[in-house]
């Protein structure tokens, strides 16, 4: 898990990270947030690569002049803009004009529509065990069929794990490394 944290060391260090929510990428920036529609519902942006930004606002009706993208001073304004533009729509209007383009832009759904949604219907994103509504298995290859499990409830396996008996009734699986 340290990894996945590896760029942020060094780019603390030569200043370039500051403090949370000061970055391009935790929501310090306008072009990379989530922003709250006319309906209560949400959208996600994340348009860093200059021509995906450039679309974003070509798809919003905005100059670039209006908006620099990498001047931090005025990421606050411009948040604040977005938002008020965000806001007088709802989810749905925002869809029609932004999905399928190169915004970098995704509505944030709840796990029932993220399983409808297109995409998703017509990757097999997800699978339905027992009228349970699941991710499908991942990584899925093209010569190796995968399926996923039955699923279970939340404390489902309390008691045998306490009893220390959960490696016992899977013995494929590896038991925990203990320190």
């Amino acid at each position: 898990a340290a990894l996945v944290a590896a760029p942020f060391f060094p780019a603390t260090a030569s200043g370039y990270w500051g403090p949370r929510g000061t970055n391009h990428i935790d929501t310090g920036a306008h072009f990379y947030e989530v922003y709250e529609c006319a309906d209560g519902a949400y959208v996600a942006l994340g348009a860093i690569e200059p021509q995906f930004y450039a679309e974003l606002l070509a798809k919003l009706g905005l100059s670039p002049d209006d908006f620099p993208q990498w001047d931090r001073t005025q990421w606050p304004a411009l948040k604040q803009r977005l938002s008020d533009i965000f806001i007088a729509q709802t989810r749905d209007h925002w869809c029609a004009v932004l999905e399928g383009s190169e915004a970098c832009f995704a509505p944030v759904l709840s796990p029932a529509e993220a399983s409808k949604h297109p995409h998703n219907v017509a990757r097999g994103t997800f699978v339905e065990i027992n009228g349970v509504t699941l991710p499908g298995p991942a990584p899925r290859f093209s010569r190796t069929v995968s399926s996923a499990g039955t699923p279970s409830h939340v404390g489902a396996h309390t008691d045998l794990a306490r009893r220390g008996e959960l490696w016992a009734q899977r013995p494929q699986a590896r038991k925990p490394v203990s320190d």
